[in-house]
């Protein structure tokens, strides 16, 4: 029996490869729409789309013959304001238009729990209140409602709000804590670094994405958060990866009041790559309820948060020289550090 074609947008970021490469191992036809190359081995398994998800033209030839869309595709946080809501929103609702217009169907949306904004209370279940924090966040609702507008139209629209996940191909912001993990420096915590925080790693979202990919329509025609089930605090995420690089060193507690207040400045300056919603979050509970994927997605999942990061740290050691010699906005690539490039070394 041949298996459907499986669209994935934004093929040839960080989720997209691992899904990819998921899909594929389970005999899966893929199609990647990006507007990056997809520089990867896999590129002559797969039918490979370069262009913009915001052109009409693109997107309707990228959906022909396509049975199942996954939409990962997204302009992050350090993007300007105008590609946010151009990609993030315009970009969707024209995905979903002419997914219907093919009548493809069935259309998974990946969005993200910074829909949720700064919660005042865990565990953040999905009928909680959404209150995006700067573009993106707002972007990310503006997208869910697309959906759920499409949905409404009889339509099957899984969206999926994962925590912030890691792995393989994974820098972005993450690869601050594991350069200065690698550099055998202490790494900095808001805080006691004694809130719980989860994470979650992109092998447990593949594997989700897929049950939403291949369940019953009506049991997948919903919303779910999507998050570790093992997690710790902010400090045992940190030193986990610092005890992984074998230096010895310890996380250090920072006055958060402080630190925010200048995170703030640096932002505005544009001089860090730490923005509004992480470090308004970092110092905080930040978790939320899998029961409902669990439920009715089976969800269960392979690995903690100390197993992800320290399975992204291992990836990031062994491909450290090849990966970092470009910087960028994607979750590929190391982010400008800026003014933190020097707080490194007062540790």
């Amino acid at each position: 029996m041949t298996q459907p074609l499986i669209l994935v947008t934004g093929g040839a970021g960080f989720l997209g490869i691992n899904l990819i490469r998921h899909l594929l191992t389970l005999g899966h036809p893929v199609r990647s729409m990006d507007i990056a190359p997809f520089d990867y081995p896999e590129r002559s398994a797969i039918d490979v789309f370069q262009a913009d998800i915001r052109d009409r033209y693109a997107v309707e030839k990228a959906m022909r013959e396509v049975a199942i869309v996954v939409h990962c595709a997204a302009a992050l946080p350090l993007a300007s304001k105008e590609d946010i809501h151009t990609t993030d929103v315009e970009g969707t609702g024209l995905l979903l238009e002419i997914a219907a217009q093919f009548a493809v169907p069935r259309f998974i949306y990946i969005s993200s729990t910074s829909v949720y904004g700064i919660p005042d209370h865990h565990p953040v279940h999905e009928q909680d209140r959404l209150q995006g924090v700067g573009p993106y966040g707002i972007a990310k609702i503006g997208a869910e409602q697309l959906c759920l507008d499409s949905r409404q139209r009889g339509r099957c629209i899984p969206i999926l709000r994962p925590k912030s996940f890691v792995g393989p191909e994974r820098l972005g912001v993450f690869e601050l804590l594991y350069d200065w993990a690698y550099s055998a420096k202490n790494f900095p915590v808001l805080g006691s670094g004694d809130n719980l925080y989860q994470l979650l790693d992109v092998a447990d979202l593949c594997d989700v994405i897929y049950s939403c990919a291949t369940l019953n329509a009506h049991k997948v025609n919903d919303t779910f958060n999507v998050g570790a089930k093992v997690f710790g605090t902010m400090r045992d995420n940190f030193q986990a990866v610092l005890d992984r690089a074998g230096h010895g060193k310890h996380v250090i507690e920072l006055p958060v009041k402080p630190i925010i207040a200048a995170l703030e400045i640096l932002e505005y300056l544009h001089l860090s790559p730490l923005y509004e919603w992480i470090y308004e979050t970092a110092a905080i509970e930040s978790f939320v309820s899998i029961e409902l994927a669990e439920g009715k997605l089976a969800f269960a999942p392979r690995y903690s948060n100390r197993m992800a990061l320290v399975r992204n740290y291992d990836w990031y050691v062994a491909n450290r020289g090849a990966s970092l010699g470009k910087t960028g906005v994607t979750h590929r690539v190391p982010w400008k550090k800026g003014a933190l490039r020097l707080a490194k070394w007062f540790f």
